[in-house]
């Protein structure tokens, strides 16, 4: 009897214990809490959810893949160096697109002159041939089996580089890294009526620009490759 007690106790203690939830079930901000208490796992496990998102808001960024990675590095390098100081009271997704989009910024004031004087630099012995005069146009490329997909990729891009900075940076954050709106306007400083005015805005000027291929059709996972 007093056998069959004892381990009636035990069942209940046992069965009353609160579990710890598993790594993969905690939050971005919990996981960043652990991983500045010293728990590396926590932060591979960040960089797995993120990487993607965060590279695909670089690319768009930068728009060349070589400089993306190089950034997408440079960003969880900071995160490493300020794990000490982040507080689980901001967001982190918030921070970690911040921190990128301050990196993209600073990679675009530091190139936007180079980058200038490079393509404007004559060629060899061609007199008055620049860099510029020779970057392939649409037909050169259009030579594919997926001509449509490449036309559409293109027609995408420059509609993307043509939009006003500020709608584009909204519509980029929104649509491909995902953040919602107030996230956004945290990260930029802005009113929630302000970004949502900006995407509006953007979106307006994207359908005008992409109206030629409303009879597309792709499936779901063509368009997700061909959405930036």
């Amino acid at each position: 009897m007093l056998f069959a007690v004892i381990k009636s106790l035990l069942g209940r203690r046992a069965s009353g214990a609160a579990t710890e939830p598993r790594l993969d079930e905690l939050s971005d901000e919990a996981l960043m809490t652990r991983y500045a208490g010293g728990d590396q796992k926590a932060f591979t496990l960040l960089v797995t959810r993120h990487q993607g998102p965060l590279y695909n808001f670089i690319l768009r960024s930068c728009r060349q893949p070589s400089l993306a990675d190089e950034l997408l590095q440079e960003t969880f390098l900071r995160i490493v160096k300020s794990a000490a100081s982040y507080s689980p009271d901001a967001k982190f997704t918030t921070w970690a697109y911040t921190i990128a989009r301050n990196l993209c910024i600073d990679l675009a004031r530091k190139h936007s002159r180079a980058h200038t004087l490079s393509l404007q630099k004559p060629l060899g012995d061609d007199e008055g041939a620049t860099r510029q005069d020779i970057l392939p146009d649409e037909q050169a490329r259009s030579a594919s089996v997926d001509h449509d997909r490449m036309v559409f990729r293109d027609r995408l891009d420059r509609a993307l580089a043509n939009l006003p900075e500020d709608q584009r940076e909204v519509f980029i954050l929104r649509e491909i890294s995902g953040l919602k709106f107030r996230e956004i306007a945290t990260m930029l400083d802005c009113p929630v009526p302000t970004i949502k005015s900006r995407m509006r805005y953007a979106l307006q000027t994207l359908r005008g620009e992409l109206a030629d291929f409303a009879s597309q059709s792709f499936d779901a996972d063509e368009a997700s490759e061909m959405l930036p």
